[in-house]
């Protein structure tokens, strides 16, 4: 493992990502990230926006683990995401016959960025009813969890 180079990045995704599987039957679901920095430029006293930048990403399934599957499943279009993954570089040619290599993101982690994905809790803005969630209400009194608590306080 020594020689990864782990990064984060934050993003969106340009596509749908898509799912397909190797001859072998491996999983693996290959997406693009759009990134946008801004940068706050003193002299001007504005925020600039830096070019955007795309960043190719392949998540594979490996054993039980069904990186690939889900995030097909369950990411789409537009999504704001965190991947962490391995900076690679894979080398390819093309028809021509020219050789020629690409940066890729071998994702690690990837989660929906919710920073903008915020969904109000119902149309009134209210959180949900507390009578649904039995462990949202507190104990109607406090036994210290270990039966009665007791009379007077440690000597320590």
């Amino acid at each position: 493992m020594s020689g990864e180079i782990l990064i984060p990045i934050r993003g969106r995704l340009t596509a749908d990502p898509e799912l397909r599987f190797t001859p072998s039957g491996a999983g693996v679901t290959n997406f693009t990230v759009a990134t946008n920095a801004s940068k706050f430029d003193r002299n001007t006293n504005e925020w600039k926006d830096e070019p955007t930048k795309f960043w190719r990403c392949a998540a594979w399934n490996q054993g039980k683990l069904i990186r690939a599957e889900n995030i097909a499943n369950l990411l789409k279009k537009g999504d704001n995401v965190i991947v962490y993954g391995e900076l690679t570089t894979r080398n390819y040619e093309t028809k021509e016959g020219e050789k020629r290599s690409a940066d890729e993101i071998r994702v690690e982690a990837i989660g929906k960025d919710l920073t903008f994905h915020g969904q109000p809790y119902a149309q009134n803005d209210q959180p949900p009813a507390a009578q649904s969630d039995p462990w949202a209400t507190p104990p109607a009194q406090n036994t210290g969890g270990w039966g009665t608590p007791p009379d007077q306080e440690p000597p320590f």
